[in-house]
């Protein structure tokens, strides 16, 4: 069987991270290792993490660094570098998987291809009660609190798209085999501010050969709405998104090596 690590990113945002390691310690498949990718959480918020992956049953690993600003690119890389399975799912810090996550990404996993999974979204209102478990996924999908509610329904076979667009390309619920990310040298840390450095991972992979299957009804994950974050740098992260493109550049220098 492929072996399989989780890459989890977090700011500032324990109880997410606390409900996330509880759904996938309840997955009808394990993973055979979990890490968080903190960028620079305070000590508070750190320690919450801490004390439940002392208690957390799943091999696990914690990677923070200083906060210097949205740095999530450089805390991933870490991260990835340290992950020793062949097989590699990315999971932000405001989505909750399904309970058949990992199994499903380990059905549709295939050489030559990187996986994109989709995603619903539980109304921002509601994220509170259901951290709080106060309410369930399920319950706020009958009551009409959950939008894009096509992509919430695991269907009993996955629709899977095979493409190389840029079109919903996204960081989070992502698979790709390390050897893969090792070979256009991980995120590329000059992505500095929200936006853009998944997209450039994508596209890289695109360049490297890669093709991408966009699987609907399977790895479903379940996004907590929130507030958006600062995008004051995304105008020049759409230029060096572009710069990728258009010049089919496949390594970045500064990625997990710096070159």
């Amino acid at each position: 069987m492929i072996s399989l690590d989780i890459i989890i990113s977090t700011y500032n945002s324990p109880l997410p991270i606390v409900q996330i390691l509880s759904h996938l310690g309840k997955n009808s498949l394990l993973p055979n290792s979990i890490h968080i990718a903190d960028d620079g959480s305070k000590p508070s918020n750190r320690q919450i993490i801490e004390d439940c992956l002392d208690n957390y049953h799943i091999q696990s690993s914690y990677h923070w660094h200083e906060d210097k600003g949205f740095r999530k690119s450089k805390i991933l890389n870490h991260a990835i570098s340290k992950c020793k399975s062949d097989y590699i799912v990315f999971l932000d810090g405001d989505c909750l998987p399904h309970k058949h996550f990992i199994r499903d990404h380990l059905h549709v996993a295939e050489e030559g291809y990187f996986v994109q999974g989709r995603r619903c979204f539980v109304h921002e209102n509601e994220v509170q009660r259901l951290l709080d478990e106060k309410t369930t996924i399920f319950r706020l999908i009958l009551s009409g609190k959950v939008s894009g509610v096509l992509k919430s329904i695991r269907l009993p076979k996955p629709h899977i798209k095979r493409n190389t667009t840029m079109h919903g390309l996204l960081g989070c619920n992502l698979a790709a085999w390390k050897e893969d990310l090792l070979s256009v040298n991980g995120f590329d840390q000059d992505y500095e501010g929200w936006g853009r450095e998944d997209s450039d991972l994508g596209a890289r992979m695109y360049n490297s050969g890669l093709k991408r299957k966009v699987v609907y009804g399977r790895a479903l994950v379940y996004h907590l709405n929130h507030k958006e974050n600062e995008r004051k740098n995304l105008k020049k992260n759409d230029r060096l998104l572009q710069e990728t493109i258009q010049t089919g550049k496949i390594r970045c220098k500064n990625g997990i090596i710096t070159e």
